[in-house]
Formats: C-alpha cells, sequence, structure tokens
C-alpha cells in the first residue's frame, strides 16, 4: 500500500493536514532535545519520505547524522536528497540492524500506527538508544471535545479519503488511514505502552486540539 502511494505522499500529507503537519514535525524536533549532542547520531524510526529526518537534519546548529529506518523502499527513494545529514536505510522497525545503544536519540512520526506488533517496535526502539537519550513519538489522536470532534470524524472519516483516492488513485489507503487511526491506543494508553517498553518520564502533549499528540520519554 505505501509503494503504491509513495509518489503523491508528500503531497497529500501537505493537502490533507492544510499543511499543519510541517509544523507537527518541527515540535516532535524540538522535543528531542538533540541540542545536548548537536553532532550525534539520531534515529528517524518508520522514516517513509524523510521528512521528520529532513527536519532535524537542517535545524541549525545540528552537524550529526539522522539514519531514517523504513521498509518500504519506494518511500525512501522518494526522500534521497531532502537533506545531506539525512541518510536512508532499509530496515524493518521490528527487528532493527543497530547494535544496542547505537543512537543518541530516535523519534517516529506516524508510523508505530502502522507496527504489525507495537510493543515490539517500542521494545526495539528501546533496545538502540543509549542511556538517557529521548525518545519522541509523533501520532494521529481524536480530539475528545465537541464541536470539533463532529467535525474532525466527518472530515476524517468521509472528505479525506474521497480527497487521498482521488489524488492518490489507490482505493484503499486513505481509508486505512482513519480507520487506523480511530482503532489506535488514545494518547494517556499510548503513554503506558512507551513506559513499558523501557523508557522513563513519559509524557505526551495534545496537538491542534487533539487532533494530533507528540510523546517524548528517555531510555
Amino acid at each position: 500500500m505505501f509503494t503504491a502511494i509513495a509518489p503523491r505522499y508528500d503531497f497529500l500529507n501537505h493537502l490533507l493536514s492544510l499543511n499543519v503537519d510541517r509544523r507537527w514535525r518541527r515540535t516532535a524536533v524540538a522535543r528531542l532535545g538533540w541540542e545536548a549532542r548537536p553532532g550525534g547520531v539520531y534515529l528517524d524510526l518508520c522514516a517513509g519520505t524523510l521528512d521528520l529526518a529532513a527536519t532535524l537534519a537542517r535545524a541549525p546548529g545540528f552537524t550529526g547524522t539522522v539514519i531514517g529506518a523504513d521498509f518500504v523502499l519506494p518511500m525512501l527513494l522518494r526522500g534521497r536528497g531532502k537533506a545531506v545529514r539525512a541518510r536512508p536505510v532499509g530496515a524493518d522497525a521490528l527487528t532493527l540492524p543497530f547494535a544496542d545503544a547505537r543512537f543518541d536519540g530516535a523519534m517516529c512520526a506516524f508510523g508505530v500506527r502502522n507496527l504489525a506488533d507495537l510493543d515490539a517496535g517500542l521494545g526495539e526502539a528501546a533496545r538502540v538508544l543509549k542511556p538517557g537519550a529521548r525518545f519522541v513519538v509523533l501520532e494521529f489522536a481524536t480530539p475528545r471535545r465537541a464541536p470539533l470532534r463532529a467535525l474532525y470524524l466527518f472530515y476524517f472519516r468521509r472528505l479525506l479519503p474521497a480527497i487521498g483516492r482521488a489524488v492518490s488513485k489507490h482505493r484503499d489507503a486513505y481509508t486505512y488511514l482513519p480507520e487506523s487511526v480511530l482503532e489506535f491506543p488514545e494518547p494517556a494508553a499510548l503513554a503506558r505502552r512507551i513506559e513499558a517498553a523501557g523508557f522513563s518520564d513519559v509524557r505526551f502533549e495534545l496537538l491542534s486540539g487533539g487532533i494530533c499528540a507528540v510523546h517524548h520519554g528517555a531510555r
């Protein structure tokens, strides 16, 4: 599915979020604490087209390397060249080909929701991080307050799939998106899962009225 939508993926991300996804990624990078080790090596998990990796790699003062790992190679190919310090690596998030305690920090934007085994993926992220390194997860959520919740659900269930199908030419991908979000653990439950995977001081912030949440914790 992700191979099929790779050619229009970036365009649709910006279109369907009204470009707010760029701000969400900047928020995720800001929670990473990379300034403590600006020359370090960081992991972008389920990196897709490397938008998040590039956001960190282009940050003023960053002199390190961002490894963007994903097993959908056409996505990674679309992202090559976005930033000199961002390097794509074909890898499965459930069995990462990296040594223990390899990275100075890790991030994942809109990817943990797609893992076949969420807890195994979170455990792998913990394994490859150095003690004290930060892990940031950016993921969709469902607003709790009316009338935003009603408007959001109408857009998410009706308009977004129609626009996604028309632009991507894929029948199922943008139906899968709202379905997977609505079935995914709520932010508080996800925070508990991250903590159970071996992270401490896990917190989350709701963004854009609860449409998105950014979780962060330390290894």
